[in-house]
């Protein structure tokens, strides 16, 4: 339970079903001195969490997981740009720390079953293995962030508001009077306490701020010169620091020579990526066909790509049908077909072949 109308509503449904519902929320790591500020689990956050728990007459409990989600969590995000890769840590929150620390702890209590807010379906794949399925409501999906979990964990697992649009948790909330019936969502990531990542990773000696040439990759005319490479993302377009009639977004961060490229919108586009260290909640066997269905980043829409014949279980090489401006290294490709998750991984290298 995080405080927020998703969880509340997956407690009060599971316990509707009949479960015997425990509350479990966490206490995660902020910066020093922004502990009110933190997204997920303020002050505010665990006390709208308790009174839920006890408008829904459900034992509540916090845990303390500042340890541990800086270590698995912070430290990945930090140690990812350092490498010159946009990481996406929620990844590594729900691996690590949801699904694994907290599902422990729930172990402990006597639960026989671990549930969330998430958007998610979980159904039987033909085989008669769980497996996980895209939301009914497509604008909230989650299923993205959860192709991480352990295939071994997906039994024990329930997922009540999959089968629910954003719309329906909330009039359900507002039905049984939940105090957090209205309450916003969180948009950012939990431990930027509300501000900037450039100005997090600054705070934490992580961009270096090494000035260096800006390039056109049409011309390979040097047009301006960067602050540091670590202040862009792949596909930017605002404050590259320089004015243009064209319009220009960065193509690639070249870490070695410290330069960035940038070009036209055209110049954005990847047709193949190759995936490290996939995770497979369905083998990858049972796919029917190489044709599959790909979300490369949590924002992106499905596109449609093929799993090239020699691909492992080591590294994953996808070709695209059409080019992907979403390809970054460092954030996931995830695999699907028939809106179930099969699997995915790391995005480790592009290419626009």
């Amino acid at each position: 339970m995080s405080g927020g109308v998703d969880s509340s509503v997956a407690a009060y449904l599971l316990k509707q079903e009949g479960y015997e519902v425990i509350g479990m929320m966490m206490r995660l790591w902020s910066e020093p001195g922004k502990e009110n500020s933190n997204r997920c689990c303020t002050p505010d956050s665990v006390a709208q969490a308790r009174k839920v728990a006890a408008n829904l007459e459900i034992p509540f409990y916090v845990l303390d997981a500042k340890q541990i989600f800086y270590e698995k969590v912070v430290t990945g995000f930090l140690e990812g740009y350092r490498n010159g890769i946009t990481p996406n840590p929620c990844l590594n929150c729900n691996r690590w720390i949801r699904f694994d620390y907290l599902y422990k702890h729930a172990h402990m209590f006597g639960a026989d079953f671990f549930s969330t807010g998430h958007y998610v379906q979980k159904v039987v794949h033909p085989s008669g293995l769980s497996a996980l399925k895209r939301a009914i409501d497509d604008h909230k999906d989650q299923s993205y962030v959860l192709h991480v979990l352990p295939a071994e964990l997906l039994p024990k697992l329930l997922f009540p508001i999959g089968k629910y649009s954003k719309e329906e948790i909330r009039s359900i909330a507002l039905e049984i009077g939940l105090s957090v019936a209205k309450r916003p969502d969180s948009q950012d990531l939990c431990f930027l306490a509300g501000g900037d990542y450039r100005d997090f990773l600054k705070r934490h000696n992580v961009l270096d701020d090494l000035p260096g040439d800006i390039i056109d990759s049409l011309t390979h005319e040097v047009i301006s010169r960067h602050n540091g490479l670590s202040n862009f993302t792949i596909g930017q377009r605002k404050g590259l620091g320089f004015s243009s009639d064209r319009a220009y977004y960065v193509i690639e961060k070249n870490f070695k020579e410290n330069t960035l490229l940038v070009g036209p919108s055209q110049a954005l586009g990847y047709h193949r990526a190759t995936i490290q260290n996939p995770n497979w909640l369905i083998p990858m066997e049972l796919l029917s066909s190489p044709q599959v269905m790909v979300k490369s980043r949590y924002t992106a829409r499905l596109a449609p790509a093929e799993i090239l014949p020699d691909s492992r279980y080591g590294t994953i090489d996808i070709q695209f049908f059409e080019s992907q401006r979403d390809l970054t290294p460092g954030q996931a490709a995830v695999i699907y077909q028939d809106d179930l998750v099969f699997g995915g991984g790391i995005i480790k290298s592009t290419s626009r072949v």
